[in-house]
Formats: C-alpha cells, sequence, structure tokens
C-alpha cells in the first residue's frame, strides 16, 4: 500500500476560492478516477493556507495507471485551466508513503 501525500500552499486571499473551485470541478473527477482521498484537510494551526490531501494505492503501478487516466479526462483538462487561471498556488509538495506492516492503514 502506498499513499500519495499532496501539500499544496495558497495565496491567503485565493485559498477560499480555490477550495471552492476544487470541490465543484477537481473533487468529482478525482473521486471517478481515483477514489475517494483518505484525507482532505486545511491547515488551521501551523503554517496555514495549506490544503493537504492523501490518496491511497495497492501499488505505484496502480497509481501511475489511475493518475494517467485521469490525466486524459476533458473535465480534468477544463479543471486544471480555471486553476491555473486563478493562480491560487505558492507551493506544491508531493510525497509517496510506504506503508508499513503494523500500519492500520
Amino acid at each position: 500500500m502506498i499513499f500519495d501525500l499532496r501539500i499544496y500552499t495558497l495565496h491567503p486571499h485565493k485559498a477560499a476560492e480555490w477550495l471552492k473551485v476544487y470541490e465543484q470541478y477537481a473533487y468529482p473527477i478525482q473521486v471517478k478516477h481515483l477514489g475517494k482521498p483518505v484525507l482532505f484537510s486545511v491547515t488551521e494551526v501551523g503554517p496555514l493556507n495549506q490544503a493537504i490531501h492523501v490518496w491511497k494505492y495497492e501499488s505505484q503501478a496502480e497509481r501511475e495507471a489511475k493518475r494517467a487516466a485521469m490525466a486524459k479526462d476533458p473535465d480534468w483538462q477544463a479543471y486544471i485551466k480555471r486553476s491555473t487561471e486563478l493562480a491560487a498556488f505558492i507551493s506544491q509538495e508531493n510525497r509517496l508513503l510506504k506503508s508499513t506492516s503494523f500500519s492500520p492503514l
């Protein structure tokens, strides 16, 4: 089992707007292709204006196949265009985490 941890740092004055755009346009497409996330959250303490989400996959091969299919979806491309036009991101971090034998997930 692997987990795809994504941390997006957003411009303070655009964070709420990006979340609305994401919820309306991106989330349904991601659920369609990737399944529901393990976690989707925003920071309240510490580094602010961050959206943090975690996706679960059986393997790297499964992750790559699902993400490739999503990337080809015209609705995903439309979301990417909207998100780019919004220019809400300061930075993005992606980490692939491998579950240990004793992990509850």
